[in-house]
């Protein structure tokens, strides 16, 4: 092992010091979604915005609140609803008659972390007063730009768009969303745990902060400088551009897409897959990270034809087929 290497292995190991207490202390307070978890970690130490869709009852509010409380920062809740308005979210300028001048009230959204319940049941102006901070992380209120905290995530959930009262995301908001990951129900193991330790009026929630800003911070500069190879790299474009043209890869997908991924799930896929080098301690990327992670980076950022939703076929099964047709490096 070269000296170089080995000085990036110490670095990764003192920066993730945290890493596996972080998970102790969260599974104290949830049982199982290991997955969910691990995706909440991605997007802290990528710096992006995680989208959580799941029907009710399975632990993605409990999940984000916890994780929140292992970490010595801000967090604010905001329940998404149909008659919520931007300034509910961002702030407004107030007015005072006695001095006749303007004041600058600022929302929940200026905090650290933030999670968005039910964000699919707000209407399109709301979503779209998220946007500019989710993307420029600041937000404008009247003349003046504010600068949001830094870290700042949005941890959002959301029950399938078939439930009903909700509304669909923009997809210009879902490109912003590092993940979207698809929550499933307990194992029959799992689920009997959960008996064992819920239920009961009073169920033990309590958590103890393990992490700073500053630590989380310093690991995403370690998580930046992990080695990707140039046939990691070579492999991670294939796989955006199968998803826009997939006749050149010989993929057997035609009609079926009617528009592939962004240059932004590049980079996404790219960070995500370093992250999960991060998590397990090596201080380079392989092409099963990339593979392991690629459906949440890629699922929402992939557009179905109507010849493919009347064949029941999902963006989830074209994401499958893609790295299932393409050769790993």
């Amino acid at each position: 092992m070269s000296v170089l290497a080995s000085q990036q292995n110490s670095q990764i190991q003192e920066a993730r010091q945290w890493v596996d207490p972080l998970l102790t202390e969260v599974s104290k307070v949830v049982v199982g979604q290991k997955k969910l978890v691990h995706r909440l970690l991605t997007g802290l130490l990528c710096n992006g915005h995680v989208l959580l869709e799941g029907v009710p009852g399975l632990a993605k509010t409990l999940t984000v609140r916890t994780l929140a409380s292992c970490i010595h920062t801000g967090f604010q809740r905001i329940q998404f609803t149909p008659d919520l308005l931007p300034a509910d979210l961002i702030g407004t300028l107030i007015y005072n008659p006695r001095d006749g001048e303007f004041t600058t009230k600022l929302g929940p959204v200026f905090s650290n972390l933030i999670l968005a319940d039910e964000i699919n049941r707000a209407p399109a102006k709301v979503q779209s007063a998220l946007l500019e901070a989710m993307q420029e992380r600041q937000v404008t209120i009247g003349d003046s730009t504010y600068p949001l905290p830094d870290p700042f995530l949005v941890l959002a959930t959301q029950n399938p768009i078939e439930q009903e009262g909700t509304y669909q995301l923009p997809e210009a908001q879902l490109d912003r969303f590092m993940l979207k990951v698809n929550v499933g129900y307990p194992t029959r193991d799992e689920e009997r745990s959960i008996l064992d330790a819920m239920a009961t009026s009073a169920p033990r929630l309590h958590v103890n902060p393990i992490v700073t800003p500053e630590e989380i911070i310093h690991a995403r500069s370690v998580v930046n400088s992990i080695y990707v190879d140039d046939r990691v790299k070579d492999y991670i474009v294939d796989v955006v551009w199968a998803s826009r043209d997939p006749a050149a890869y010989k993929l057997k997908l035609d009609g079926l897409i009617r528009y592939g991924a962004s240059p932004r799930a590049t980079i996404f896929l790219t960070l995500a897959a370093k992250a999960q080098a991060f998590i397990d301690g090596r201080g380079y990327v392989t092409p099963q990270d990339v593979k392991s992670i690629g459906l949440d980076v890629l699922r929402h950022r992939i557009g179905v034809s109507y010849e493919a939703e009347a064949e029941s076929i999902t963006s989830e099964v074209i994401v499958e087929k893609i790295f299932a047709g393409l050769p790993v490096p």
